[in-house]
């Protein structure tokens, strides 16, 4: 298992519901392309799973 997660936005948050944006907001994603690395926990885990459908996440 990975230590970190890189989490690309790749779909705009704009249609989705405001908790899905807050939580795009909270992983530090502003941009459509901008990626961040997390670090993998079971939080970062819980949030990903609210919003998978607008990001891709992979393990580095």
């Amino acid at each position: 298992m990975a230590d970190t997660l890189k989490i690309t936005l790749v779909k705009s948050p704009i249609g989705a519901i405001p908790k899905q944006r807050r939580t795009v907001e909270a992983l530090g994603l502003h941009k459509i392309g901008q990626a961040v690395v997390q670090p993998n926990n079971e939080a970062t885990k819980g949030q990903i799973q609210k919003i998978r459908h607008l990001v891709k996440v992979e393990e580095i």
